[in-house]
């Protein structure tokens, strides 16, 4: 693995001079005179081993440390209450609307906007003191630009409450202080990266500036900038006080009418079976008292997991030790911006006159006896671990090397498997929401997911686009697989300061879910990514097989690293803002399902069955499209919310009742309903369906047979010709139009053929029987060589489907999106009077006019894009790309964004066509096309089997 990937911490670009150099520590290095640079230059004398504490059903490692109750964090006010605990700091209430259980950074965020919305029934119910577990040491940054809109978007709205709406408020000053932030670039893909961030961070109108290294010297005149690219300067990022902001947040809440008390443990969660045999919160238990209600918001953090144990709710986080020291004076520091030098995963933090040097390693503790009366306490620092990030932080800023170290701070935080948060309705109990696993982001992240998580409780769904942190967004098989859960966490954590790359995968805990044709799919070449737990393929390598293999941790815990790992070699060779070295590969999958046929296989769908005497009203209600055509009809559609937003895009097939239990045709009585869902996003459509039925008192019941089938989709212009050697019926337009599915029989098997595209072109998906999957596939094969067929991936999906101007749910659709906004009003029965959910949010949208739109963009240049890239239409930003990739048949790279009018006016189509358009990519202007229609087969004659 090259060093690109930065995944081992303190590895820069220069051999360092600290390299051989020694550690020298004392444990309780408070007032100490310990330099930081002779504890560099001792590094290894005192060298211990990590001890493996735990091997369960994985690799996985951990040491016991026993905390210290020394106040060491730099803090002038933490909010520890001294002589014990007393009970609880006010009476409880006999019920509530809603309880939010931990008195942290989200849980005071949770409460204080729960209350600002009009729910002022509720209560925060704090073991100890508000901050007393994970808050009250963190580090409080705050940084503004990340690679995500809406990650964005919730950091600028903690900015918001924390700098200005609380002291408004209240008349108190929460602490804020903005000293900004500067991200260092010790090569070109990181400095891309920054450059990506700028791009992104004009549409929102963050200011920051890409610096050179004798500019970054200007701003900074103590650092080391011999060895940089250049940085990020972002002038209005900052700091946050732990306990500042959490006790504002709770007078402002109290305020408003909410409760907070403190002082006061959760011993129970009493959960009920309604009539529908559905669970649902009921109350809250305390030694002190219960509280009825129906809506519980888990704020624990590192406690978490135990607390959805008393509920019955999976919650896949885990605690691990997360350390920082905090210097003595230094001399010339005071007012300098924070600092995050990724390559080196190291970050400074201004603390008044002096710094806090903290990181993430590949080898952190985890903390697996989680205890309960851990409050208002820390580790004692593991030197060996930590001592990775000195080197990084001297050779940054070398005055570290004579300076001291006052204060340790090493205490617990929750990490996930993909280093964001857990959000949302728990699947298994309804009314129990999380708020946790914030990968140490609590107080950064606090005030935008509060707002979010307290618009989900009031309203059922947040106004943003949270999928990314929704816990629906993992599958229910893998929340409580410990393995995946730990593997995939220390992975996460040991990559939280690599470069994101558009197209990287992980290395931890694969294979956990493989179709039937997995093997024959390995030996011809591909390469997979991994989705939900399914192994889905990617591209083929024409240089063969690149299995992947059991995770190595990195190398950490004395676990040994994966040799000539082929796998991952091809990943590293992605690890570029450029075209990929398989740009070709790909190419010629793409054009092969332009002028021939290829094959797709498309297993990890999720295959659901909707039965049941209530089975129609429901699929009138869910679906925004009219779905109760004839039987084997196939139809298009979107499931929304009320806000209107698109909460999933599937396709849904009448079917008639099967005589056996096949799972191509269930036996059922009445109406029943095929719906086939991108397997990514399958829990988040199963959830929602559940919700609705639930909501609505539906008759209904929802089977997923996602397991029990699979799924290959034979597309191109010669795929009628192949598949009528294969299927036992007529594939003529007359006999089987667009849109329509019969159960056939293919090389003697009977299968579901449905005539549908992802791509743009004639083509048929195949829903196959487990046990007929391999035989199917390899008649396919065969019956296809004589037209040049060929395997193509998911990659070529993205790019086909773009360029046709097909959506991809959470990319160009999601759910703060409208199917107006994105160009699917063809999906709505607007014109029918069948009520359905979010119709009426519809129809006010049509009535006032869009006030944004998605449009497509292509350019001349041959660049890639990825999405993010800023949007102008006559010189203003006006939107970015969600999406872009290249499309190989009309030899463009495309994009496809919502647009706004700077004027907040009506984004019409003349809106569209007479303004000029450009679009940013790393700080370079690109003129661009914008199209209304897809630039490719606009006329859609091609689906049609016209060519």
């Amino acid at each position: 693995m090259g060093k690109k990937k930065g995944y081992v911490g303190a590895e820069s670009r220069h051999q360092s001079k600290y390299s051989s150099l020694l550690i020298y520590y004392n444990k309780y290095v408070i007032g100490a005179m310990a330099f930081l640079g002779i504890a560099v230059r001792r590094v290894g004398m005192c060298r211990v081993a990590l001890s493996p504490l735990c091997r369960a059903t994985s690799r996985a490692y951990s040491t016991p440390s026993e905390p210290t109750t020394e106040k060491n964090v730099p803090y002038e006010k933490i909010l520890k209450q001294e002589g014990g605990v007393r009970g609880p700091t006010k009476p409880l209430p006999k019920s509530a609307d809603a309880v939010v259980i931990g008195g942290g950074s989200l849980g005071c965020q949770t409460i204080y906007h729960l209350a600002k919305m009009g729910m002022t029934n509720v209560v925060l119910l704090e073991r100890d003191r508000l901050t007393a577990g994970t808050t009250w040491h963190t580090a409080g940054l705050l940084w503004q630009l990340r690679p995500s809109d809406v990650e964005v978007e919730l950091l600028a709205h903690t900015r918001q409450v924390v700098s200005t709406d609380l002291e408004q408020e209240t008349g108190l000053h929460t602490g804020w202080i903005q000293n900004g932030g500067l991200f260092i670039a010790s090569n070109k893909q990181r400095l891309d990266e920054y450059k990506r961030l700028m791009s992104l961070g004009k549409v929102y109108g963050i200011e920051s500036y890409v610096l050179s290294p004798a500019e970054t010297k200007d701003v900074y005149p103590l650092m080391n900038v011999d060895d940089l690219y250049g940085t990020l300067y972002v002038p209005t990022d900052g700091t946050m006080d732990p306990a500042g902001t959490c006790t504002t947040l709770s007078r402002a809440a109290t305020a408003l009418g909410a409760t907070v008390i403190e002082n006061c443990p959760v011993t129970g969660v009493q959960v009920h079976t309604d009539d529908l045999g559905v669970k649902r919160v009921t109350a809250v238990e305390t030694d002190h008292g219960t509280i009825q209600t129906p809506c519980i918001v888990n704020c624990a953090g590192v406690w978490a997991a135990k607390l959805g144990q008393m509920a019955g709710v999976n919650v896949p986080l885990v605690a691990m030790h997360h350390a920082y020291v905090v210097t003595e004076r230094i001399e010339g520091i005071q007012n300098m911006p924070n600092v995050r030098d990724h390559d080196a995963s190291v970050y400074l933090r201004l603390q008044g006159d002096a710094l806090s040097v903290g990181g993430y390693e590949a080898n952190p503790i985890f903390w697996d006896e989680v205890s309960e009366k851990f409050a208002f306490s820390l580790f004692d620092l593991d030197w060996d671990v930590f001592m990775q990030h000195i080197e990084g932080a001297v050779n940054r800023v070398p005055a570290l090397e004579q300076t001291g170290i006052k204060s340790t701070v090493c205490g617990p935080e929750s990490f996930t498997a993909d280093h964001k948060p857990l959000m949302g309705e728990a699947p298994e109990v309804r009314g129990f929401f999380l708020g946790c696993g914030f990968n140490s982001a609590g107080m950064m992240l606090g005030g935008g997911c509060g707002k979010e998580l307290a618009h989900w409780i009031i309203h059922g769904r947040p106004e943003k686009d949270m999928y990314g942190y929704d816990i629906r967004r993992f599958h229910h098989s893998l929340t409580n697989n410990n393995r995946w859960i730990r593997e995939r966490s220390h992975e996460s954590y040991a990559k939280n300061y690599s470069v994101v790359f558009p197209f990287d995968e992980p290395l931890a805990s694969r294979n956990m879910r493989k179709d039937p044709i997995h093997k024959l799919l390995l030996d011809q070449g591909c390469v997979f990514q991994e989705r939900h737990g399914w192994e889905r393929p990617g591209w083929f390598n024409p240089e063969g097989p690149a299995p992947i293999l059991d995770y190595d941790y990195y190398g950490a815990y004395g676990v040994s690293r994966n040799e000539a790992y082929k796998y991952n070699e091809l990943l590293g060779k992605e690890y570029t803002f450029d075209f990929p070295p398989h740009h070709d590969v790909i190419r010629k999958e793409c054009l092969t399902c332009r002028d021939a046929v290829a094959v797709f296989d498309m297993s990890y769908f999720g295959k659901f069955y909707l039965l049941g005497p209530d089975s129609k009203k429901a699929a009138d209600w869910l679906f925004s499209a009219d779905v109760n055509k004839a039987v084997g009809s196939t139809v298009y559609t979107c499931m929304l919310n009320k806000r209107g937003g698109a909460e999933s895009d599937l396709t849904v097939s009448r079917i008639e009742p099967g005589s056996t239990h096949s799972p191509l045709a269930p036996p059922f009585e009445g109406d029943g309903y095929y719906l086939a869902i991108g397997g990514g996003v399958a829990q988040h459509n199963w959830s929602h369906i559940q919700t609705v039925i639930q909501d609505e008192g539906f008759n209904c019941q929802l089977l997923d047979h996602s397991e029990d089938m699979g799924m290959i989709s034979i597309q191109g212009p010669k795929s009628r010709a192949l598949l009528q050697e294969v299927l036992d019926t007529d594939l003529s337009n007359e006999s089987f139009p667009f849109s329509t599915h019969k159960v056939v029989k293919a090389a003697g098997h009977e299968v579901r053929a449905m005539r549908l595209s992802f791509v743009g072109e004639m083509g048929w998906e195949l829903h196959i029987p487990r046990d007929s999957c391999m035989p199917v596939y390899q008649a396919v094969m065969a019956a296809g060589a004589k037209h040049g067929i060929c395997n193509a991936g998911y990659r070529a999906i993205d790019s086909l489907s773009i360029e046709k101007g097909y959506r991809h749910w959470h990319a160009d659709l999601r759910p703060d999106d409208t199917p107006l906004e994105a160009g699917l009003a063809f999906t709505c029965k607007l014109k029918s009077s069948i009520p359905f959910l979010g119709r009426e949010a519809l129809e006010a949208q049509r009535a006032r006019g869009l006030q944004r739109r998605i449009v497509c963009f292509t350019i001349n240049e041959k660049v890639p894009m990825f999405g993010l890239e800023a949007i102008f239409r006559n010189g203003q930003p006006v939107g970015h790309l969600r999406r872009s990739d290249y499309g190989f048949a009309i030899d463009k790279t495309i994009g496809y964004g919502y647009i706004r009018n700077p004027d907040r006016g009506v984004v019409s189509p003349d809106f569209v066509r007479s303004g000029k358009f450009t679009l940013e990519r790393m700080g370079v202007v690109y003129e661009a096309v914008a199209h209304l229609k897809s630039p490719f087969d606009p006329e859609n004659k091609r689906v049609k089997g016209i060519y």
